[in-house]
């Protein structure tokens, strides 16, 4: 019997940039093989999107690029459904979800979490999560996903992901600004899931994000098999951005929507579209 790798599925939950946009939730992404569910960042909105396609206790892990609120917001109500759920599918204190994020997650998650600072004092949110700290080129096993992050330049600690399972390999960004180990982190993957937040005019502050032209240039450059834009400001045209990203990268390049699937390891067809493209 030959060998197949294991499919790998791309669900665009919410990709609004900076803030949940009016036509859909801020950052988060689901990525799914062999019946493993990895869950990239929790921007607002995007907790109620993944109920839509399945349970929150189904997941098996949760990965945060960094700490900014558009990525993260929606931790404390997966906290609230983790701690006061009436009836859920497991003991979520003998089987923890865990957390992969920069250093500080678990005090700023607390910190969110907390309604006092009395509160504070005795949050702990390491009863139903198990937090793991991220560092540069560290690669972490979760199913049949390798994951290795890679440290990008944001005004935070902020990472990028590149996501393995078998000979498929899934690139995300995050939120960055150019930089040198963005070349590492898109290089040959079957797609690359590319922030592009403004269009590019000179007036646009460095090391923050992506412009159109940027991401074009970077799946160029890394030879990478698609380009998925991602994370366009709520006040930013997204056809300009498109145009900008096609000026600069010959190969298959689109934007995601909400609810959009992508089957990352065929020539990237969309399983379901989404809406706001």
């Amino acid at each position: 019997m030959t060998w197949q790798a294991p499919r790998v599925l791309l669900t665009i939950l919410g990709c609004s940039g900076s803030l949940p946009g009016p036509h859909g939730p801020a950052s988060g992404y689901l990525v799914e093989a062999d019946g493993c569910r990895l869950a990239i960042e929790l921007g607002g909105g995007v907790l109620a999107a993944l109920q839509a396609h399945h349970d929150p206790f189904s997941l098996d892990a949760l990965l945060f690029s960094h700490l900014h609120p558009d990525h993260c917001a929606d931790f404390t109500t997966l906290a609230v459904t983790r701690r006061y759920h009436t009836h859920p599918p497991h003991d979520t204190r003998a089987r923890k979800l865990p957390v992969h994020a920069p250093v500080e997650a678990p005090e700023r998650f607390a910190r969110a979490y907390a309604e006092t600072a009395e509160e504070l004092l005795t949050t702990d949110l390491s009863d139903v999560f198990e937090f793991h700290a991220l560092a540069d080129r560290g690669v972490t096993r979760v199913g049949p996903f390798e994951i290795t992050a890679v440290r990008v330049e944001h005004p935070t600690e902020s990472y990028g992901f590149r996501i393995a399972a078998g000979r498929t390999t899934l690139a995300y960004t995050g939120d960055t600004g150019p930089c040198d180990q963005l070349r590492f982190l898109a290089q040959d993957a079957d797609v690359l899931l590319s922030e592009a937040t403004w269009t590019h005019t000179g007036d646009r502050p460095p090391g923050r994000h992506l412009s159109g032209v940027q991401a074009g240039s970077l799946a160029a450059a890394a030879g990478v098999g698609r380009l998925l834009l991602t994370h366009v400001a709520p006040w930013t045209d997204r056809e300009a951005v498109l145009a900008e990203a096609r000026s600069r990268f010959e190969g298959p390049a689109e934007l995601v929507s909400p609810g959009a699937k992508y089957v990352v390891d065929e020539p990237v067809t969309r399983v379901i579209g989404g809406h706001g493209n």
